[in-house]
């Protein structure tokens, strides 16, 4: 559309409202508009940009400055031109907005009914027959003969067949038995990365707890920490590998509304910050579970067509999870070619309605697992040859979702699970999430660790829920981590027990770490390590007090704070939750305690913070049942995988708090701010001034070293 951005094609494709603030981009052929006029302009652009939507909208609200006035008519399905000639014929609704015929039949025949550009709902519907090309002016549908090209149907319900079991429309077609018609891969990854940036190479550094242990002592449980960082990448689609991803959407019905609209603009964001190497396929849900098309690559063509099938969604019926993930992994399963990182998103704002989940059978916990097929179970099978690795990224929408579920989901499949309680920042976790899996730089990360002085035994190995295996002789371990977005760390905390030393030797080896990973662009195995001792001084005696580091303290910290929350959420469960926020205020008294605290750690200080918020959201058991549950188990989410998670009412990164979040996370995030339009500035998640601690999402990166 010549001087449009891309993102006003995506808000016209999604019928949302164009005349809103939107920084222009380099397709606008105009600089973008300094710091101190936008200031200027602060007052008229927080007048124009509208409310969250109310339910009886249906969608983002549209001011009066709509697509309407522009001076050319625009289709805003194909986003071209609306010329009645070629023998295109029009579509003019009964709300004054006008279509190409061929474009609105194709959207109607998905069960939509509602105009995509001011989402009122029709009574006349357009729907084309195959068996002729002759077009009708007359709009009357019962003048026109049966083999016309053309029709209006009038008061067409939004279920055909099967209507007793509230299956949309959009469920009704048949699909194929084997989902083996994913698009061609363009280039291999090694062709289209030839000048990537990929050689920079992991980073490890290795911390004892103490420099020195008298020979004398007996040392137990001594500490020794493994910090690992992935390297850095560029960011653009030469520095990073290309991402199949299935995106399973909640569409039942108490998405209806604000919520629906919501999640269309989100996933127009999602799209229109794909690649043309990266891979897209949607689930959508109700009662039934549809897949709306096949992995497409995300070229100009493919985003369209995708924005238009996500614009056909219509919330009805109620929620199959199971059936939907088992869809999702099928895409996954059956295709026929596979892109370097692969992963799916999961939203869901209710409780699966169709699947029957039972206690296990000594009654202690509900079997969520069954919602999961087997297959993406990674802790459920003892076989790594019948495991998918394939990570599914969870996100709880509103008060009403079942936390428990969509956190088994994602604990079990190695994925994230997220807790979007404000609806209008849906858009700025699902940036979030694909911030990280659009900047992949490792996989299959292992790290193995071995004791080097025969007297030395491995006592444990503290990773959250990574995997952790050790040696028969306790002599030797390994955590297997897998992937790695750019710039993310992991620290991991291996435990021994220095017995008293009778050699006359002053210094002592204690372990060697190896780092092992694949390069998942050039297919390559790295190997880091592997040959430098961690060593300690061994004097006779030792003076003072030893110097705690401060690095393993802090990890130290996190681990306690991680079991602590986790013990609180057990109590909290069990219906006590006197003695779950007691667990939460002993924990802080001894974080405060501690010596990365005294030393104004800023993560003592950011675990503090979020202890006592989790303690203000088990205040009742109607504050820990609508939200207090799952903010906790998103809280723990983050711990276990050491990753980013959305929680509470925002991502607002504070000046206390500083998440997890990666520099890629970071980006994507204050690009989704610099778009969202559903809310207005003062509300987004930069705002400094908030006061709640409900923006807390984390833990904070620890200073650089």
């Amino acid at each position: 559309m010549g001087g449009e951005s891309k993102w006003r094609k995506v808000k016209l494709a999604l019928g949302l409202n164009t005349c809103l603030y939107v920084p222009k981009t380099a397709d606008d052929n105009e600089s973008p508009p300094s710091p101190s006029s936008r200031s200027r302009k602060s007052s008229d652009i927080r007048h124009r940009m509208p409310t969250t939507p109310t339910p009886s909208s249906s969608g983002l609200q549209l001011s009066k400055y709509g697509i309407k006035s522009s001076s050319k008519r625009i289709c805003a399905i194909c986003l071209t031109t609306i010329k009645p000639t070629n023998g295109h014929a029009i579509f003019t609704a009964e709300c004054s907005h006008s279509f190409h015929f061929n474009c609105i039949t194709s959207n109607v025949k998905h069960g939509n009914r509602v105009c995509p550009v001011c989402r009122a709902r029709w009574k006349e519907i357009p729907f084309e027959n195959s068996g002729s090309s002759r077009v009708k002016s007359n709009t009357n549908s019962g003048s026109w003969a049966h083999n016309d090209s053309y029709m209006i149907l009038q008061g067409l319900p939004p279920q055909q067949l099967h209507s007793s079991r509230n299956v949309p429309f959009l469920f009704q077609s048949l699909e194929p038995p084997v989902f083996d018609d994913d698009e061609l891969l363009s280039q291999t990854p090694e062709e289209v990365f030839s000048n990537s940036d990929s050689d920079q190479g992991m980073e490890m550094t290795t911390y004892p707890e103490i420099s020195a242990v008298a020979k004398s002592t007996r040392f137990d449980n001594f500490a020794i920490l493994i910090n690992l960082k992935a390297p850095v990448t560029k960011g653009n689609m030469n520095s990073r590998a290309p991402i199949d991803l299935v995106t399973v959407l909640d569409i039942s019905g108490s998405m209806t509304g604000t919520k629906i609209a919501l999640l269309k603009q989100a996933m127009g964001f999602v799209i229109q910050n794909l690649g043309p190497l990266d891979r897209l396929s949607v689930i959508a849900f109700s009662s039934s579970a549809r897949r709306l098309f096949p992995l497409r690559r995300m070229t100009e063509s493919g985003k369209q067509e995708s924005l238009q099938m996500i614009n056909s969604l219509v919330a009805n019926g109620g929620t199959n999870i199971a059936e939907a993930l088992k869809k999702g992994a099928k895409v996954m399963t059956d295709r026929k070619f596979k892109n370097p990182v692969s992963s799916m998103i999961l939203l869901s704002d209710g409780q699966d309605t169709y699947t029957s989940i039972s206690p296990r059978k000594n009654g202690s916990k509900t079997d969520y697992q069954s919602l999961l097929p087997s297959s993406f179970q990674i802790k459920k099978s003892n076989s790594d040859s019948d495991v998918i690795r394939i990570p599914i990224h969870t996100f709880g929408f509103g008060m009403d979702h079942d936390a428990s579920a969509m956190h088994t989901i994602s604990e079990h499949s190695g994925g994230m699970f997220s807790f979007i309680e404000a609806e209008n920042v849906i858009q700025d976790a699902f940036a979030q999430c694909i911030g990280g899996l659009l900047s992949v730089v490792v996989q299959e990360l292992r790290v193995e660790v071995e004791c080097v002085d025969p007297v030395l035994k491995l006592g444990s190995i503290k990773a959250g829920s990574y995997k952790v295996n050790m040696g028969s002789d306790f002599r030797s371990g390994f955590i297997e981590v897998g992937d790695l977005y750019a710039e993310e760390e992991r620290d991991f905390l291996v435990g021994i027990d220095i017995p008293v030393e009778e050699s006359s030797g002053d210094e002592m080896s204690l372990v060697k770490f190896k780092v092992i990973h694949k390069d998942p662009i050039k297919k390559t195995t790295v190997t880091l390590g592997g040959n430098e001792n961690v060593t300690i001084s061994r004097p006779e005696t030792t003076a003072g007090k030893q110097v705690v580091s401060i690095e393993v303290d802090r990890q130290r910290n996190r681990l306690n704070a991680a079991s602590a929350i986790a013990e609180a959420r057990v109590a909290a469960e069990r219906g006590n939750l006197a003695a779950a926020t007691s667990v939460l205020d002993d924990c802080r008294r001894k974080l405060s305690e501690s010596v990365a605290a005294c030393g104004g750690d800023r993560l003592c200080v950011g675990l503090v913070a979020e202890l006592r918020e989790m303690k203000e959201r088990m205040a009742s058991r109607r504050v820990y049942e609508s939200s207090g549950r799952a903010y906790v188990l998103s809280g723990l989410s983050s711990h276990s995988w050491q990753r980013a998670t959305a929680r509470g009412d925002s991502t607002e990164v504070t000046s206390v708090i500083q998440a997890y979040q990666t520099p890629s996370m970071v980006d994507m995030v204050n690009l989704s701010q610099t778009m969202c339009f559903s809310r207005s500035p003062s509300s987004s998640m930069g705002a400094q001034s908030k006061k709640s601690l409900r923006s807390i999402q984390s833990f904070p990166a620890p200073h650089p070293r």
